[in-house]
């Protein structure tokens, strides 16, 4: 039995690839860190790794704004 709803598939099965850039924090926090965990070179009197964490922490409410926005933007048309 053929579901009636866009050609076949079910409603939730859409692509939305504006949720990609919820990934954002995840790379930030966690594949990037061992390469950002250093100490050394500081940055606005921090060290490196703590200032790195302040702006992933930063990107984090952008990324999900940017994603909430192109999909609220793509449930329109």
């Amino acid at each position: 039995m053929r579901n009636q709803f866009s050609g076949g598939r079910s409603p939730g099965s859409r692509k939305r690839p504006a949720l990609l850039w919820l990934l954002l924090p995840y790379v930030a926090f966690l594949a990037v860190l061992p390469l950002v965990n250093r100490v050394t070179p500081t940055v606005l009197g921090l060290p490196f790794l703590f200032f790195w964490m302040l702006v992933a922490t930063l990107l984090t409410p952008l990324s999900v704004g940017l994603a909430r926005r192109a999909d609220h933007k793509r449930g329109r048309s």
